[in-house]
């Protein structure tokens, strides 16, 4: 009689996903990607190395409560003139319209004269003046 030996071969089980992965790695432009990759794979670690040291810096800094107040405190200084002098603004806006909506005589020519006498006036006249004289040099420009 004749001994016959087995031998055990083990195969794990070929999954829907690995066959999909092996069709892919079997694309020639897959493969393509994947030798540009390997190639560049020590710039990649340069990048990685120097996006991971900025992540630490930025989230050291972010945890800062120290550094984040500070933050704070600067851009109230940088922000509350302008937004207070945006307010004085606004509320100069509202006075002035209330006084229009009040005012029902008609201007005419004399009183159009008078008013080009105000200084606000004259500096009104003289900014718009300065402004289309900077915007038609930069019009000439293009």
């Amino acid at each position: 009689m004749s001994q016959t030996s087995t031998q055990e071969v083990t195969k794990e089980p070929v999954t829907k996903g690995s066959l999909d992965v092996l069709d892919q790695l079997m694309k020639p432009e897959v493969q393509e990607s994947l030798t540009v990759l390997v190639e560049n794979l020590p710039k990649l670690a340069e990048m990685v190395t120097v996006l991971t040291k900025t992540y630490d810096v930025v989230h050291g800094l972010a945890t800062d409560q120290v550094f984040v107040e500070d933050l704070k405190g600067g851009m109230n200084e940088i922000v509350k003139p302008i937004q207070e002098k945006a307010k004085g603004l606004a509320v100069a806006a509202m006075e002035a319209n209330e006084r229009a909506q009040e005012e029902t005589a008609t201007i005419g020519l004399f009183g159009l004269l008078k008013m080009l006498k105000d200084p606000q006036v004259q500096k009104t006249l003289r900014f718009a003046q300065a402004f289309l004289d900077v915007m038609g040099e930069r019009q000439n420009q293009r």
